[in-house]
């Protein structure tokens, strides 16, 4: 799909209905994540009031489907909610991204129908976290070199043995999806997935990482000893002879990135708004500091990147469609971009306030350290650059009406 094929030409433009769920959002962040954001940080969890917040407003249901108990939202929805609780808290924001764009959306488009059941309605009532297994020491960007393996044992039944490294919140969920390689697969061929239960026999959190950010949703370190895994348990089979279903799992990620792109614009848009309002407060020789054509040209170059990566955010989540995934290039564009833009602003609002933009009494070093962190998540930022080059040097393009490949 082109993009003059996306109804209205605006790509910001909201509906009503996604005014109101923006409002909603803003309103809730603003009321209970703000306020305990600095606890959490400090803490190293998530407080218990905001989940609870968060569930009370139904900001857990966006994408889960009608049948579940969800409202059947799709990218559009979720990139709204995600900005707006991230513009307060990006460990809050990240409760709400591992169920728009994590386990619960994979289960409900790939997995069987006992799954779903089980998994869905908990996860929209918000009594539920379903982690990610992906990463390992060994198999980072280069998830095919994983060792996570499973061993037969017995007529639809399997043995897990694995060590993930960087399951995000996965101390505390109920559930993990492993990606893992089915019996006799190489490299990415006969990687599929399961969902395993936190509290079976074999299961263990080893460690909790203790990050330089996003300290509330930290990343855990689990260990699968033998793990009995069953039919029901699985998501998605691998195929020892092919790596389909390899790369139906790695498109699924895109709706990953486009979350992470959310809560980047979503906490350097917090950042430029600290800023603006600094400036115009702090008087110095009678004058505000909004008044110096200096820092007048930081907020400039600060509203340049975070717009333009709105944008490509705003493309990519609504060339999704009703139902769909993201589209891989436009993906990856958004997300590099909006990963670049929340260094950038959020260094410079940082610089505006000087000592004070340095100091944890304020949210900007918060909000500084952990979208750092979002620059590793969901593929790093030089893993976008190489899939992004490698289209364009094939002749891939986007749907921009400019883009028509080489002169000639």
């Amino acid at each position: 799909m082109s993009d003059s094929e996306v109804p209205g030409t605006d790509l910001l433009a909201e509906s009503e209905d996604q005014s109101a769920l923006r409002q909603l959002a803003r309103d809730v962040a603003t009321r209970e994540v703000a306020p305990r954001a600095h606890q959490g940080d400090e803490e190293g969890a998530v407080p218990p009031e905001v989940r609870k917040a968060l569930a009370a407003a139904d900001l857990l249901r966006i994408t889960v489907g009608e049948r579940f108990g969800g409202m059947g939202l799709g990218d559009v929805e979720a990139s709204i909610v995600l900005e707006e609780i991230a513009r307060a808290d990006v460990s809050s924001a990240i409760c709400c991204q591992l169920t728009f764009n994590g386990p619960p959306r994979g289960i409900e488009h790939l997995g069987p129908e006992a799954m779903k059941e089980r998994w869905l309605p908990a996860v929209a009532d918000g009594e539920a976290i379903i982690s990610i297994g992906i990463t390992e020491p060994d198999a980072g960007s280069a998830v095919q070199n994983m060792r996570a393996a499973l061993v037969e044992d017995g007529p639809g039944r399997w043995r897990l043995n694995a060590y993930k490294n960087y399951s995000t919140l996965g101390d505390v969920a109920q559930g993990v999806l492993v990606w893992c390689r089915w019996p006799g697969g190489e490299g990415a061929k006969g990687i599929g997935a399961v969902i395993v239960p936190t509290d079976r026999e074999g299961v263990s959190v080893t460690g909790r990482h203790k990050g330089m950010g996003i300290h509330a949703a930290t990343e855990a370190e689990l260990a699968f000893d033998g793990v009995e895994i069953t039919a029901d348990d699985v998501l998605l089979a691998g195929d020892p002879g092919s790596t389909a279903a390899f790369k139906v799992l790695l498109s699924h990620l895109n709706h990953e990135r486009c979350g992470n792109a959310s809560m980047c614009i979503g906490a350097a848009q917090g950042a430029l708004e600290h800023a603006v309002r600094y400036m115009n407060e702090r008087v110095i020789g009678g004058r505000p500091l909004a008044e110096l054509q200096g820092l007048q040209w930081k907020l400039a170059d600060m509203a340049v990147q975070l717009e333009g990566a709105r944008l490509l955010l705003a493309r990519a989540v609504r060339l999704a469609g009703p139902g769909g995934t993201p589209p891989p290039l436009e993906t990856a564009l958004a997300k590099t971009a909006a990963n670049l833009a929340a260094k950038f602003v959020c260094d410079e609002a940082m610089q505006i306030h000087g000592g004070y933009g340095y100091s944890r009494e304020y949210p900007l070093e918060r909000a500084y350290r952990d979208i750092r962190g979002l620059c590793f998540g969901a593929g790093t930022v030089e893993a976008q650059r190489n899939f992004i080059g490698l289209r364009v040097a094939a002749g891939g393009r986007t749907g921009s009406p400019g883009w028509r490949g080489p002169l000639g």
